[in-house]
């Protein structure tokens, strides 16, 4: 779970809680802070080659690990989702390609993180040489009818959208 105070991060005050716009959070009696728990968020990619197939990757770490997804990550402060999908893309698995669509925003709940916010794109990939780093066991391209177990239920809704193409279309950058 995420980190939960137990003294101001601003004055070192103690906190208290308090019912504040519905919810329950605390609030630091001497400076007014308030604790919000706000999602993380983060990209992930429906990667698809020329043959129409989807990349999915086997995780090296938790959440998850040794379960197929996916690839992304968490979006960087002051970066934006689209270059935050590429970027992830990327990074874990040497591929370059370009976003054709939004396929979803999903709420997810993780005993590590606590809450995500998974923004989903389509992505048209330019080639599809593949070299993992540290993060991912193997990757590699599936054809929709020999996908593997995905235990992402936002994994599976993006992926569906992707091939049902019912993802929203993007301005280009």
């Amino acid at each position: 779970m995420r980190h939960t105070f137990k003294f101001c991060p601003l004055c070192k005050y103690d906190l208290r809680q308090n019912l504040i716009e519905g919810r329950t959070r605390l609030i630091c009696q001497k400076c007014g802070w308030i604790d919000y728990q706000n999602p993380l968020p983060v990209a992930v990619c429906a990667a698809i080659n020329a043959n129409g197939k989807i990349l999915i990757a086997k995780r090296n770490q938790e959440p998850g690990k040794n379960k197929w997804a996916l690839p992304g990550g968490f979006i960087e402060s002051n970066e934006n989702p689209e270059k935050a999908c590429l970027r992830e893309l990327k990074e874990e698995t040497g591929i370059e390609g370009e976003i054709i669509g939004l396929a979803g925003v999903y709420l997810r709940k993780t005993k590590i993180y606590g809450s995500l916010i998974v923004i989903g794109y389509a992505i048209r990939v330019f080639k599809d040489d593949i070299s993992v780093n540290s993060e991912l066991k193997e990757a590699k391209f599936f054809s929709p009818k020999d996908l593997p177990c995905i235990p992402f239920f936002a994994h599976r809704k993006i992926i569906e959208k992707v091939f049902e193409d019912t993802f929203v279309e993007t301005e280009t950058m």
